[in-house]
């Protein structure tokens, strides 16, 4: 008896190992990890180490007790079902045959499976592309049509803001000779609002004028009469086209002209047997004494007489307009 345990003991394991290689086999040609030999024999090498110890014999001799070696047998076979169901769990059951080995024309055929796809799909893309392409054409087309239309607006707005222009000219030079004094190929026209030098000008242009130039001394009596009676019973400065803003005490119109005469502010005489004296009247000093402080040329409404002041203050100003 102790034999026929002894036999089992060393027939067995070799059955276990064959099975185990066949399924190791069988997982090497299926293209299964490069390492699955080696795993088989260690576990082979634990099965048999485990039998022995179930069996209560030392590495290469059996045991003299035939109980321990039944209950050992017992184990092992449990130990065995055990290892079997987990393998069968872990390992995939093979199909009923293995699969073939693809040949050179199958693999010749997947790639030129796979290069029509390719190709279709670069299909698509193009046709995508032409389709983007149009779409980018015509919205560039109309970009260009909405671009002209945006430059012949704004070449329409300049034409009415140019006529527009030349209708407000022509405006105020007719409102200034209906309104204001007409002299000669002249019109002055006084206008209510208090500006600086350089801002009047400029509305005075805008109205198709200039500030008053007075040229010779008719027009300046002329337009000493117009203030007089129109700003009567008050003395307003009125600022007219003068200044020497170029060079102090060179005194120029407005259209660059050098003035030929001047009707500048003089302080009153003593009376006579009167004192003279050396110092200038406080309110009223002699014209111009205002150095490069005032550069321009305001006329005092009641008598017409001409004071220099700071450009930058807000007078009454009269504009002279072509008849």
């Amino acid at each position: 008896m102790q034999a026929a345990w002894l036999l089992g003991a060393l027939v067995v394991p070799q059955l276990l190992g064959f099975g185990h290689g066949a399924r190791g086999a069988e997982r090497e040609w299926e293209g299964g990890w490069g390492g699955a030999q080696e795993e088989e024999r260690e576990r082979e090498a634990l099965m048999l180490k485990h039998l022995q110890e179930a069996l209560g014999l030392p590495a290469g001799r059996g045991d003299e007790n035939p109980a321990r070696t039944v209950e050992g047998k017992e184990d092992w076979e449990m130990e065995e079902d055990q290892g079997e169901e987990e393998e069968e769990e872990a390992t995939p059951t093979p199909s009923s045959g293995p699969s073939p080995s693809p040949t050179p024309e199958d693999i010749v055929t997947y790639i030129l499976g796979r290069l029509a796809g390719l190709d279709a799909g670069l299909h698509q893309l193009h046709v995508r592309l032409h389709a983007l392409d149009t779409r980018v054409v015509e919205l560039t087309q109309g970009l260009r049509q909405l671009r002209d239309a945006a430059g012949d607006t704004r070449d329409a707005v300049q034409a009415l803001q140019v006529a527009q222009g030349r209708a407000e000219r022509e405006h105020g030079r007719l409102e200034g000779c209906l309104k204001g004094l007409r002299l000669g190929h002249k019109c002055f026209l006084l206008s209510r609002d208090f500006e600086t030098q350089a801002a009047a000008q400029a509305r005075c242009t805008a109205r198709g004028g200039s500030l008053a130039q007075p040229a010779d001394r008719q027009q300046m009596e002329a337009l000493t009469r117009y203030l007089r009676a129109a700003l009567a019973t008050y003395n307003w400065p009125v600022w007219l086209g003068v200044h020497d803003r170029r060079a102090e005490g060179l005194y120029l119109f407005e259209n660059g002209q050098r003035v030929s005469f001047f009707a500048w502010h003089r302080a009153p005489r003593p009376e006579l047997g009167a004192q003279p004296s050396a110092a200038p009247h406080p309110l009223s000093p002699d014209q111009p004494n205002g150095g490069t402080l005032e550069n321009c040329v305001a006329q005092a409404s009641d008598d017409g007489s001409w004071w220099d002041h700071d450009c930058q203050r807000r007078l009454y100003y009269v504009c002279e307009f072509p008849f």
